[in-house]
């Protein structure tokens, strides 16, 4: 039954070798089950026809019925097109193309009755429809195409002759002869529960639906379908982690109490302690943790780190921490240090910097489980780094990681997976995380430290650039540092940006009498760390820097984080950036300078940073504006090749659909009851490097 939908595309009548080729290379459509699963991305009512006295530049598409009166040629040189004068006795028209132009006015027939479709665009007081869609009217047979399918092509598809409406004839040829052939995929407990149509059903009305109500079933359906194996998929992958992976067992605590009682800085919060409690149970539990731990940035993710290390290494293991960048890396070494020092604890740092003799220590202690925390970048994961007993990893900023990087770290102890505690500073919506980290258990810290203000987030235009400055000197002479972020380092002919070297200048000019700091990434990494250590001991007062502070120093006295072109920033990374702030307890600001000249896209981005400092609220607002597709760390997991289903807009199914895998496996992991023989036959059906477990194969 799968190999028919594995048949070749050329097989297809009406297809043959250059028509397939060029399925293969615009769309990656080579098979039967490729050309199904290119779904339409909307349908258009062809069931209503207007009239162009009632057209208005606000509708999307209109279908209108009458005669062409007269044809010319407009323009010259690019600029030449056809135009031809279209009147429905209502009023007149103009349908206009820029291309073929000699072949259509060979073949428009006057006074013929023609049904005109497409985009109306208004000129003045003119309307017209530039490339429309045109047939000969036939009473009665327009009016029978309710719904008709769009497809997505391409420029090369369309010169040769395979427009939306090719793709829509192919498919329903194939819709006709395959039909009958589509299994059912979900166990018949399920498609009852939740009033599922068939999985062919909703397969023909996708493409060709009767109504919009059979539409929305056939969405319905098929969303429901690839986010419950997209799910079991995730799940499966935890359960034999689970079953294969027992973790070591580490419990003991009397290096925490030692830590709680005499060397602790500073009370925890609810948050911090719930979440240690989860990985304590977890690390006792003789199941190996897989843990994500989702804190904003200065909710003390670092801490709540160092105490579940305490109790590994209170428990005989060894601990690595892995960082993405150098700079990251050192920071969290620099953070711990004290804390290990005060417990009698050995720790190091290993990045691409260190020097090979200090390498050789590392590596002696490491081997003879004399150092308890190594501290690093990538370098930890080369072959000659090998612990006596790795306990714990724990990853920060994972999605800066690969999976396979990840995995080169649990496999550094031969006798037991270490257990994986996953930390990130960007808050991943609950919908993202559920899909693109469903195999780990969540840990939120949400709630700041005591004593922190919330930072003050304001938009300001170039006029106010005055009483910025102004700002600026008000609270240097509070004793407060300032960073000023630039997106570019040098002057870019194409964008007309304020660039970092033209901001340094003039703020040497505003503030003769500061030292300032200038940090970017094409800087050496020694100068870089030079620049950051005279900001971080207050001998500078204004840090100019590109996004290379994104991740950077805790500089607990800065207190103002201005960004220059705000506009041209993500979500994410201006929360990040202004996370840099906010880290001492006197009130922090962050400063967004625009032009006035602003895409509706950007004021979204900017009113959603002054308006909340909750990230997760920040994040959910970057998913809808950005799409999973763009997140960092999406692309690489190969979770969310998704065909239909938009986790964006779809968390309420998805939600269902995860309940209803786990319940499924929690019934039967193995999937050998007969209720669950249709996921079972399809599971099998797969190819091998299929990812999405929802495709016809």
């Amino acid at each position: 039954m799968a190999n028919y939908f594995d048949t070749k595309i050329e097989f297809l009548k009406g297809v043959g070798e250059r028509i397939a080729k060029l399925l293969r290379e615009e769309l990656q459509i080579s098979t039967f089950g490729d050309l199904l699963q290119h779904y339409p991305f909307r349908h258009e009512d062809r069931s209503q026809f207007h009239q162009i006295s009632e057209v208005h530049e606000n509708m999307p598409y209109i279908q209108l019925v009458g005669k062409v009166q007269r044809v010319e040629t407009v323009g010259v040189g690019n600029k030449k097109r056809l135009v031809a004068y279209f009147s429905d006795g209502t009023g007149v028209l103009e349908l206009v193309w820029f291309q073929g132009a000699r072949w259509i006015a060979s073949n428009l027939k006057m006074q013929t009755d023609y049904v005109v479709f497409g985009k109306p665009n208004r000129f003045g007081s003119k309307f017209s429809i530039a490339h429309p869609e045109m047939e000969v009217y036939v009473p009665g047979q327009q009016e029978a195409k309710p719904l008709q399918p769009v497809y997505a092509t391409t420029e090369k598809l369309k010169r040769g002759r395979v427009d939306s409406k090719a793709i829509a004839k192919l498919q329903k040829r194939l819709i006709e002869r395959a039909y009958e052939r589509i299994p059912e995929t979900l166990p018949a407990y399920l498609i009852e529960q939740y009033g599922l149509i068939s999985k062919k059903d909703a397969m023909r009305h996708i493409h060709f639906p009767e109504s919009i109500e059979w539409l929305e079933k056939a969405r319905f359906r098929l969303k429901f379908e690839e986010l419950f194996y997209v799910q079991l998929r995730i799940l499966k992958l935890k359960l034999s982690k689970m079953e294969k992976s027992p973790g070591q067992l580490l419990g003991d605590t009397q290096l925490v109490h030692a830590f709680y009682e005499k060397h602790l800085p500073f009370e925890l919060t609810e948050a911090q302690k719930k979440v240690i409690r989860e990985i304590f149970e977890d690390l006792r539990s003789g199941k190996q943790m897989n843990r994500l731990l989702q804190g904003d940035v200065g909710s003390g993710k670092t801490i709540v780190a160092f105490i579940c290390m305490l109790i590994a290494i209170g428990s005989g293991a060894q601990v690595a921490m892995m960082a993405p960048t150098e700079i990251l890396a050192e920071q969290h070494f620099r953070g711990l240090k004290d804390f290990a020092k005060q417990l009698g604890l050995h720790i190091a740092l290993l990045t691409g910097s260190t020097k090979t003799k200090e390498r050789r220590i590392i590596d002696r202690m490491l081997r003879d489980g004399d150092l308890h925390i190594l501290v690093g970048t990538h370098a930890l994961l080369e072959e000659h780094v090998q612990f006596n007993n790795l306990g714990l990893s724990i990853v920060d900023e994972q999605h800066r990681f690969g999976v396979a990087q990840r995995a080169r770290l649990w496999q550094k102890n031969d006798r037991f997976v270490p257990h994986v505690l996953v930390m990130t500073a960007t808050p991943i919506p609950r919908t993202l995380a559920m899909t693109l980290y469903g195999d780990l258990d969540v840990s939120v810290i949400d709630e700041l430290p005591a004593g922190r203000k919330p930072i003050k987030t304001v938009h300001r235009y170039e006029k106010n650039r005055l009483t910025v400055f102004g700002f600026i000197r008000e609270q240097v002479n509070l004793g407060r540092q300032i960073y000023i972020v630039y997106p570019l380092i040098e002057e870019s002919e194409k964008l007309d940006l304020k660039h970092l070297e033209d901001g340094y200048e003039s703020i040497r000019r505003a503030f003769p009498d500061l030292p300032v700091s200038v940090v970017h990434g094409r800087m050496k990494a020694a100068d870089k760390d030079f620049e950051m250590q005279r900001f971080a001991a207050g001998k500078t007062k204004i840090m100019v820097a590109t996004t290379v502070i994104e991740v950077g120093v805790n500089v607990p006295n800065a207190s103002v984080m201005i960004i220059e072109n705000a506009e041209r920033f993500g979500l994410a990374q201006l929360h990040q950036l202004r996370g840099r702030v906010g880290r001492g307890a006197e009130q922090s600001y962050c400063i967004l300078m625009t032009e006035y000249k602003l895409s509706k896209e950007s004021k979204v981005r900017l009113n959603t940073m002054v308006r909340t400092n909750d990230g997760f609220e920040v994040s959910e607002v970057d998913l809808k504006l950005r799409g999973p597709g763009d997140i960092e760390g999406t692309q690489q997991s190969g979770v969310l090749d998704l065909l239909v289903a938009d986790i964006t807009k779809d968390g309420k199914i998805l939600q269902e659909a995860r309940l209803s895998a786990m319940l499924v496996l929690e019934k039967d992991p193995e999937l050998i009851l007969t209720d669950h023989q249709p996921i079972r036959n399809h599971i099998y059906s797969l190819r091998q490097d299929s990812t999405n477990w929802s495709k016809i194969s």
